[in-house]
């Protein structure tokens, strides 16, 4: 009733059924207004079921009432539409395309305010003002506007569903519990509804607490990740402190070592030198010795002879100086030999604790040589597979079976085999193709972006192009400045998460270098697009290779 208080002057001597202002009104006995000829078409059709009522209040009249023309009414009206006020509500209380239209309004219909399940319609403000008066329609079910008030009838008996079967787990009109379900443990559809309520606070309170414990768990996600970050950034820190600090001490030891070798070798020298010192001296005695004794030898006169020959017969001093036999090399091996084992000690620890280099020569890369076959099973819509699944064609006419795995849509296929630590493979393409790596879980059908190779998380992808090379990743896309190649090399080591293509001709050129974290071991895949016969062929795995690669 505040609502009717409340309403402009314009609504209020508007008729209920034909929602413009009134036209010779009329007042019934119920108390209620309307245009002369909109009751009287309305109690016409009454005429045939000999009852008369207030389309407002459905208050029923018997005999059919007299219609007297409201004066007061009508000049209230003319009063009205000299003030200027529009004669029939704004444009926006109209049911638009998409709104709930009131079922009682004739012409043009107002949008429904509620719903009624009991009467199964909907009403606009002024037709639901009966449901707000008599104690009758105040037990109705009102709703939010729905157009979808049929859902709520039995499909079998037309009648409203207000019984819920608890042995079928359905709700079911009164003919129904007459009928395939008598005997059911039944309730009210309201009974029902009021057990579920409660149900839904249950599993709302534990979705809650679900969503607090993801929630905590991401804050420790989170905390773990500063911690690993933290810590590595503490690692690298403290490592080139203490790398810094070793080659200090190896500089400084190199040093102290150096001037030790150095000493020891200028007193070897000194020592050396003092030896050929003395030994020349005794080369000389000997020398000047030999040559008196000569002279004395020529000499004839026998009694000079005899009176010198006992002083030149006696050597004066060391007549021998041995020179020692000792090797010295000892030294200097020893030396080597402790320098080289403190060197293979670092080289093994620094090894243990680094990743190794990665390889630069095509010798090199083929250590970790991998042989790949395509799975048939995602082999997607025009490709062909044979050569032992190494070699894949583009044929337009191409069928397969329907597979979960298949690549629905998309010219795709995937390798049959997951690729974790360092692996290398090789491709020759002959014209546009795409070399990829993948997780198994990239979506097969659906959003184009989810299955297509680089527009997605899970795939990196490279497209080569006869105009163009392109890297592309999660729709992010780099432009690589090279010629076209035929043969590709790819480069994975999943522990580093080290992803790089090479073009492989004499040399190995670079074209694309990704660094990251994968979670997931990576399929090798190929996507092909273009004429029929265009191809992709995987390189064979030379047996003594294989026999090299690491993992």
């Amino acid at each position: 009733m505040a609502q009717q208080r409340n309403q402009a002057p314009e609504v209020k001597l508007s008729c209920s059924i034909c929602l413009d202002l009134l036209k010779d009104p009329v007042t019934i006995p119920c108390g209620h207004n309307y245009c002369m000829n909109c009751i009287k078409t309305s109690w016409d059709e009454g005429d045939q079921r000999g009852t008369y009522s207030c389309p407002l209040c459905q208050e029923t009249f018997y005999p059919r009432p007299v219609l007297v023309k409201s004066t007061m009414l009508a000049d209230l009206v003319e009063e009205l539409k000299k003030t200027g006020h529009q004669a029939a509500p704004a444009d926006h209380r109209y049911a638009r395309p998409g709104d709930v239209a009131c079922d009682f309004c004739t012409g043009r219909k107002l949008k429904a305010f509620k719903s009624c399940l009991d009467c199964q319609a909907s009403y606009c403000e002024q037709h639901l003002l009966p449901h707000y008066l008599p104690p009758t329609f105040k037990k109705h079910k009102l709703v939010e506007a729905s157009s979808n008030l049929q859902e709520n009838n039995c499909s079998r008996h037309g009648e409203v569903m207000k019984i819920f079967c608890r042995t079928d787990q359905q709700c079911i009109c009164y003919l129904c519990l007459m009928d395939e379900h008598k005997g059911h443990d039944t309730v009210s559809a309201a009974a029902e509804r009021t057990e579920k309520q409660n149900e839904l606070g249950e599993i709302w309170q534990n979705i809650q607490q679900k969503i607090q414990r993801r929630e905590q768990d991401a804050k420790l996600l989170q905390k773990e990740m500063e911690t690993i970050n933290y810590s590595a950034d503490k690692a690298v820190e403290d490592s080139e402190k203490i790398l810094t600090e070793m080659i200090r001490v190896i500089e400084k030891r190199s040093s102290d070592l150096k001037e030790q070798i150095r000493s020891w070798q200028k007193t070897e020298v000194s020592r050396v030198k003092q030896l050929q010192e003395k030994l020349d001296q005794e080369n000389a005695y000997i020398l000047m010795k030999e040559a008196d004794l000569e002279e004395l030898s020529r000499s004839e006169d026998h009694t000079k002879f005899l009176q010198i020959f006992p002083s030149l017969s006696r050597l004066t001093g060391s007549t021998y100086s041995p020179i020692p036999k000792t090797n010295h090399l000892w030294y200097y091996k020893d030396v080597m030999a402790a320098v080289t084992a403190a060197k293979e000690k670092m080289k093994n620890i620094l090894t243990e604790k680094l990743p190794l280099a990665e390889p630069t020569t095509r010798a090199e890369f083929l250590q970790y040589s991998c042989q790949i076959t395509m799975d048939p099973n995602t082999a997607g819509t025009r490709l062909v597979l044979s050569d032992e699944n190494r070699k894949i064609t583009f044929n337009k006419k191409a069928i397969h079976s329907k597979h979960p795995e298949r690549f629905e849509y998309i010219p795709q296929v995937l390798s049959k085999d997951g690729l974790t630590g360092r692996c290398y493979w090789e491709m020759e393409i002959s014209r546009d193709a795409a070399v990829a790596v993948a997780y198994k879980s990239i979506a097969r059908s659906g959003d184009s972006n989810a299955c297509f190779f680089g527009q997605n998380k899970k795939s990196w992808v490279l497209e080569c192009e006869d105009s163009y090379t392109l890297f592309r990743h999660d729709s992010h896309t780099t432009v690589i400045s090279a010629p076209k190649s035929s043969r590709i090399g790819v480069y994975l080591d999943h522990s580093a998460g080290t992803l790089a293509f090479y073009s492989v001709s004499e040399t190995m050129t670079l074209l694309h270098r990704v660094q990251t974290t994968f979670t997931e071991p990576l399929y090798a895949g190929v996507y092909l697009r273009g004429s029929d016969g265009d191809t992709v062929e995987f390189g064979r795995v030379m047996p003594s290779l294989k026999r090299q690669r690491v993992d």
